[in-house]
Formats: C-alpha cells, structure tokens, sequence
C-alpha cells in the first residue's frame, strides 16, 4: 500500500482501562503519523470505553457483547444472541468503513470485530498486555499478522513466528517521572495505588499499620478509590504526613514524588512502574479472569524487579515497608531492576509493526 494513502482503521479492546487505554494510545499514534487516517473503534455497549474512547475524540460503535460469566452461568443464557448480534453489527461496520487493519487490545468487545475482519481477509493485529492472555486473544491469534506482547514465554499460547516483544503503551507524561530513589533516612514517601474503584484488602490493611507508618517517619500518599473514600474520611484520623484521596488527576507528580510505591497488578500500570523506576510491592488482585495479576506479579518479582506480597499474606505489608525503608541497598536494586524492563517506545514500536505489516 503507498504510504501516501489515506489509511482506514477499526480498533477494539474494552471492558477494563487495561484494554481501553492501549488501545488509544495507538490510534493517538497512528493520528500522530497519519493525520489524515480514518480511526474507529468499537466496544461493548454498556462499558466504559463508551465514554473513554468519545472523549479521547474517537467515534465509537457500541455493541451487543457480554463476557462469559464463570461464576453465574445461568447469566450467560442470552450470549449466544448477543454474540450472533454482535458479528453481524461487526460486519456491516467493516463492510462500511473498508479498514486496511484491524487492532485488537483484548477483552470481549474484540472479539466479534477481529473474528470478522479475519473472515474478510483483513490484516488482524493484536496487542497482548498481559503475561496470561484472555481467552479473546488466544482464541484469534492464529490468524493475526502480528501480536504484540509485553511479557516473555507467550509462545505457550501464541503462535512464535507472529510474536513480537514490544511492551505495552503508556502514557506520554510517565515517561519523563524522576526515577532518583531518595536516600534521606530521617523520612520518606509511600504511595499506595488501589485503583479508580479502591481495593478493599489493601485498604483495609493501610488502615491498620497507617499509624505505625507514620510513627516511623513514613509520609503517606493513599489513592484508595471511590468505594471507600467517605468511609475511610471518617475512620482515618488526619494527619500532616497523610494525604487521602479517592483519585490522583495527577500521576507524574505522585510518581515523582514517591519512593516506594505499592499496587495492584494490572499491566498497563506494570508497564508504568517499569518506566518509573521505583520499587514497588505488588498485590495482585486475585479476583480477576485467569488469575493474571498474580502471573504478572510473579514475572517482575522473578526478575527481582519488585515484590509480589500475595492478598491472603497482607499481614506481612508492614514488615516489608518497614524494612525496605530502611534498606537502601535494595530500594536501588529494586529501583535498578524494574527500570531495566520498561518499554518506553512501545506505542511507536506496535505500529511500526501494523504499518510494517500491511505492506
């Protein structure tokens, strides 16, 4: 295709911020290249990337789509129809829009899209953000020209010819975070990261040790979400070194100004950490598909880039800040370590592979 031409993309991944903002990325990057291409996504009528994706400035087409519910399988009666509903919405839209490529950044909502287009003789591309894939994923990865990975060892569900390493999309203002590691003993910074909802064990557990923490010099920043904010306003007595809020607007400066960070597991924000630099103790959330936080934990924590603190051992938070704390030594080794597997060129990297591989 001449490089000159007016490209057509379609994009889809939703359900989670983990599949939508991969996802927006790329086609910021694409725009950024192509000022003239044509982006469309598509995603599940009811999620969030009905509201994301618009106000990231993409039309978006919302469809009839459900993922399989293990736990409730009664609630999966009316899938099939969706399903049905959902490919056939799929193809008018690409019989519509013609695209030149297809992009898949997981979840659901991907599915029916991808499944068309690979019908239809389009080129496919998958971005995988996690060290387990969805079922999604797997299941359209034999027929995708590329899937662009973030982890090693996905040759166990992936086809290796088609695999590239090219870690997953983050934000452009996380790229220029102070990764120094302080070296004041007399008192330092906590971040504790629970998600735009909160997470309830961490939460739990940083109001039972926030006041030995702050007794020991430890200033405390703690995003705890949403859910819990009013509550926790009220339970958590205020303090000059604590500063809780429900959501952090801005993440570079809480970055920069953290020198141990604690998180759940997902893998765009892995994928952030790796290019702060800071080290980080991972709680990985055990309530997700496949158990993939705790695979993505334990692939950084292999490579001593972080600590993987599993939920049920949360007792065991308190002592491993305290020591850290104390322990320069291995705040830098962590520091070191994490740094060295971040992907800061992944947006540019996966479409070099889709420009690359439409010819």
């Amino acid at each position: 295709m001449n490089q000159q031409s007016k490209y057509k993309f379609i994009i889809s991944g939703g359900g989670t911020g983990g599949h939508i903002f991969p996802a927006i990325s790329i086609a910021n990057e694409l725009k950024t290249r192509y000022p003239e291409c044509d982006i469309q996504f598509v995603g599940a009528k009811d999620r969030m990337e009905m509201q994301k994706v618009p106000q990231a400035g993409y039309p978006i087409t919302g469809i009839w789509i459900s993922g399989i519910q293990r736990s409730q399988m009664w609630k999966n009666i009316n899938f099939p129809f969706k399903l049905i509903s959902s490919i056939w919405s799929c193809y008018r839209l690409v019989n519509k829009v013609k695209p030149d490529a297809v992009i898949g950044t997981g979840g659901f909502a991907s599915g029916p899209l991808m499944y068309v287009a690979q019908n239809k003789g389009i080129p496919t591309f998958i971005q995988e953000q996690n060290s387990f894939p969805g079922i999604t994923n797997k299941l359209l990865a034999k027929k995708a020209e590329k899937i662009c990975v973030a982890y090693d060892g996905l040759e166990r569900f992936f086809p290796k010819p088609s695999i590239v390493k090219t870690g997953n999309p983050v934000r452009e203002a996380i790229a220029k975070i102070n990764s120094e590691i302080s070296e004041n003993e007399k008192s330092l910074n906590l971040l504790v990261l629970g998600g735009s909802l909160g997470a309830r064990s961490v939460n739990n557990e940083i109001k039972a040790i926030h006041q030995s923490l702050l007794e020991n010099n430890i200033n405390i920043t703690w995003q705890c979400g949403a859910l819990y904010f009013e509550n926790l306003k009220t339970e958590v007595a205020q303090h000059n070194n604590l500063e809780l809020t429900d959501f952090i607007s801005d993440m570079p400066a809480a970055y920069n100004k953290a020198d141990i960070i604690i998180s759940r597991a997902g893998a765009g924000t892995i994928s952030e950490l790796c290019i702060v630099g800071k080290p980080v103790i991972l709680i990985p959330s055990p309530n997700v598909a496949e158990d993939h936080q705790t695979k993505n934990a334990n692939a950084i924590s292999d490579n001593h880039a972080a600590i993987a603190l599993p939920e049920k051992e949360i007792g065991k938070l308190e002592t491993l800040l305290l020591d850290l704390f104390k322990d320069t030594t291995k705040r830098q080794e962590l520091s070191k370590n994490i740094k060295s597997l971040a992907k800061p060129n992944a947006t540019k990297e996966i479409v070099n592979e889709i420009i690359n591989g439409l010819g």
